[in-house]
């Protein structure tokens, strides 16, 4: 509500994304300069549902993904929507959600695509490097609507 009645409160929120922005382009950068050193971990050997609820755990107190869950519910919210709508809306949201990362988790543990980012992930930080401040560059010049 505030952010829609104060012009202010918008160029403030364009001003700390954009800062925000560049922090992630330096650390891309840095990243795609010097390398972090890959080291293969040990294995933390637990039940499959301790997994699952570890992994779910993260997932849901993930500020990012509250934040992208609350603006699609925002944007799907629909006045007096019926009690089977909402169920919907929610089991639906968490099978696009679970199906999303399990895809995720499943493909980057496989040692080919590990090996494969491993051999280009120079190229890859550099790209975000450059992706993140041309975003941070066009979020703090564009002019308010």
């Amino acid at each position: 509500v505030v952010i829609s009645q104060a012009a202010w409160a918008v160029s403030i929120l364009r001003v700390v994304g954009a800062l925000y922005l560049l922090y992630l382009a330096y650390g891309a950068f840095t990243k795609a300069i010097r390398p972090p050193n890959l080291e293969k971990v040990e294995l933390i050997h637990r039940k499959k549902s301790k997994h699952f609820f570890v992994g779910y755990l993260l997932q849901v107190t993930n500020p990012k993904a509250i934040s992208f869950w609350i603006a699609i519910a925002s944007i799907g919210a629909v006045d007096g929507a019926t009690l089977p709508i909402v169920i919907a809306f929610f089991i639906g949201a968490f099978f696009i959600s679970f199906v999303c990362h399990g895809t995720w988790a499943l493909a980057l543990s496989l040692e080919g695509v590990r090996r494969g980012y491993f051999a280009i992930r120079r190229w890859v930080e550099a790209t975000l490097g450059c992706l993140f401040t041309f975003f941070a560059f066009n979020l703090a010049t564009a002019e308010s609507s």
